[in-house]
């Protein structure tokens, strides 16, 4: 068998066809329905002029449409493209463009907006709308329609040198397109992703017979992104990895996060694994939970034996407390769309400091000029991310060469981490090199702020930002909100994190807002928050 996803899933659908694969809210797919259904859209595309390397657009919110789509594309060597449905029409219109995309599959919601950019996207093929209540553009098809009309598309053979991309948003710059081949990323979870369940490391070949025996056992893996699925951190731990082992994945149906939801569907679907996005879900999850104990109700719990999270900080004293509502796994992953680095693995009894990680065996830290980092040095680098590496970033030639090195013979990505080595060999992570804050001479990387910050019992969420000052160049200042029923000030919490903090490190100014913006993946939106500190302070 080759490896290739398309041919891997078809594998599954063989052996656990009356299995569930998808269920979203009253939607329920079997692996065979699954196969099935994407086996038509496939046969959708194609009949359209869709060719192997096409790039097909997906515009959507979580659902059983998103992952039929990217399976059907898959099956017929194109390359999906995930668009993150809050943008609006210039963004749309740049994503579109950018990737060379020639069909759209989209919410019918996001309709008006699609309907703005048709007439600009000329090499467009196909628009297809999933119904959720909106109105669909004159030109564009509804999606059941084509399904149910349209004949399976035939298997083929795929080559692992198919490409996959995610386009990643990053902290600066326009959206980029991250390359990576078929055969060499699907290699690379297995690796990654099986043996943190307890399958080992099998070959493609012996998949779908370990996953009937999942199955046959009742210990099959049933998954729950509870962020969005168009992101890395919802779509390769929260759905590709566990479509890989054979399991079951279960997308909610709010649009934003509803962390009763969660726990309600939790129970319903009995869902043994958590995806999710640091501190930004797991203090709603803890408060949801405090909420259903306060009303004399509680939420079943028990299913759950894993929670992983990666993308953005997660607290020691957030997992802390999670850990006691449930003897629960959780495992802290850091990484980006450019490449995975290192874990942290928590349990009771067992709560590591935050921010500190164990390296993965390809992982090294870089200087600047590309000494490697020594355990117990002090010095600060780079974090590299050897083993899976991208191929580069797509039609950027410049970026490619500037994040994807070679270094002594070995490829690694720099994602832009920046991190020490302690001297047990731990990894220490700063936080990113664009976002850091330069006051005085010194480096400050706002995530320690926050996390100090974050740590007073009345602050909920935190963003630090360095705004332009005569004296040190750059100020480090933070907009904070809080709990319900909060009513601590700025300086309050500022003299707080003096606790906590060098003093250099200190915000000057803590602006208490109404709620800190993060993009629906949990990660921060600095812009705003920099928006926010201009606001405050004239």
């Amino acid at each position: 068998m080759e490896m290739h996803y398309a041919t891997l899933w078809e594998s599954l659908a063989d052996a656990i066809g009356d299995r569930e694969a998808l269920v979203c809210g009253d939607a329920r797919r079997t692996w065979s329905e699954y196969d099935d259904r994407s086996a038509r859209l496939a046969s959708v595309f194609a009949d359209a002029g869709l060719a192997p390397d096409s790039k097909l657009g997906l515009y959507l919110y979580n659902g059983t449409e998103y992952a039929e789509s990217q399976f059907a594309a898959f099956k017929q060597r194109y390359v999906p493209i995930n668009i993150n449905y809050r943008y609006l029409d210039d963004e749309l219109h740049y994503l579109i463009d950018n990737s060379d995309s020639e069909a759209l599959v989209f919410h019918t919601s996001l309709g008006e907006r699609v309907a703005q950019v048709m007439d600009r996207c000329p090499d467009v093929k196909l628009w297809i709308g999933v119904d959720d209540g909106g109105e669909l553009p004159d030109g564009a098809v509804r999606y059941e329609d084509v399904v149910g009309a349209a004949e399976p598309a035939k298997r083929i053979t795929r080559s692992p040198d198919d490409v996959y991309m995610l386009y990643t948003g990053g902290t600066t710059g326009m959206p980029k397109g991250v390359m990576y081949d078929m055969g060499g990323m699907l290699q690379g979870f297995i690796q990654l992703g099986f043996p943190i369940l307890g399958l080992g490391i099998p070959e493609v070949d012996a998949i779908a017979e370990l996953a009937r025996g999942q199955w046959e056992k009742g210990e099959a893996l049933v998954a729950m992104p509870a962020c969005p699925m168009m992101h890395g951190t919802g779509q390769w731990l929260g759905w590709m990895i566990p479509h890989c082992t054979g399991g079951k994945v279960v997308a909610l149906t709010e649009r934003s996060f509803d962390a009763h939801e969660l726990w309600q569907t939790v129970g319903r679907e009995r869902v043994s694994q958590l995806v999710i996005v640091g501190d930004a879900f797991s203090k709603p999850m803890l408060r949801a939970l405090g909420e259903a104990k306060e009303r004399g109700e509680s939420y079943d719990v028990s299913p759950v034996k894993l929670i992983v999270s990666s993308g953005v900080m997660w607290t020691s004293e957030v997992k802390e407390k999670l850990l006691e509502w449930g003897e629960f796994v959780l495992v802290d992953a850091m990484g980006s769309t450019e490449g995975s680095m290192a874990n942290q693995i928590t349990t009771r009894g067992n709560v590591g400091e935050t921010a500190k990680f164990a390296m993965s065996p390809t992982t090294k830290v870089f200087t600047e000029d590309d000494r490697e980092v020594k355990p117990g040095s002090e010095e600060t680098g780079m974090v590299a991310a050897g083993g899976m590496v991208p191929l580069g970033y797509y039609k950027d030639e410049k970026k490619s060469a500037a994040t994807f090195r070679t270094i002594d013979g070995v490829r690694y990505s720099f994602p832009g981490d920046w991190a020490r080595i302690e001297a047990d060999g731990t990894l220490t992570l700063l936080g990113r090199g664009s976002n850091c804050i330069n006051t005085g001479g010194e480096k400050v990387y706002p995530e320690e702020v926050e996390e100090a910050v974050k740590r007073h019992p009345e602050v909920l969420d935190c963003l630090v930002v360095g705004v332009n000052d005569e004296k040190f160049g750059q100020r480090v200042t933070a907009v904070a909100s809080l709990r319900e029923g909060g009513a601590v000030d700025g300086e309050t919490v500022r003299a707080f994190t003096k606790e906590h903090l060098a003093h250099y490190k200190v915000p000057k100014e803590i602006h208490i807002v109404d709620q800190v913006k993060r993009a629906p993946n949990g990660k921060a939106d600095y812009q705003w928050a920099k928006r926010a500190v201009l606001e405050a302070t004239g």
